[in-house]
């Protein structure tokens, strides 16, 4: 998953900068965002494969799924398995 500084370093401006921007222009900081793509994207990959949760949260560079689930679970309410559950 980027980084907010890693973001900010390929723009060639500071993270600060980045975040203030963003935020006033969309009103959300720089992770924020970060962690709407991520999830959209966990989205995609949970409703179109049968990749194990641990399998999708290994792809996406989490070392211990439970850190993607916890993720997931705090911006969606719903566990990844909950999710696919419900799209399906």
């Amino acid at each position: 998953m980027p980084t907010v500084q890693n973001l900010a370093d390929q723009l060639h401006i500071s993270a600060s900068y980045l975040s203030d921007m963003l935020r006033s222009l969309t009103g959300l900081n720089t992770q924020q965002h970060i962690h709407n793509r991520f999830i959209e994207t966990a989205k995609g990959i949970l409703s179109t494969t049968d990749l194990s949760v641990s399998e999708i949260a290994y792809h996406m560079g989490f070392d211990y799924p439970q850190s993607f689930t916890r993720l997931f679970k705090s911006k969606t309410n719903q566990t990844p398995l909950e999710f696919r559950h419900s799209f399906n």
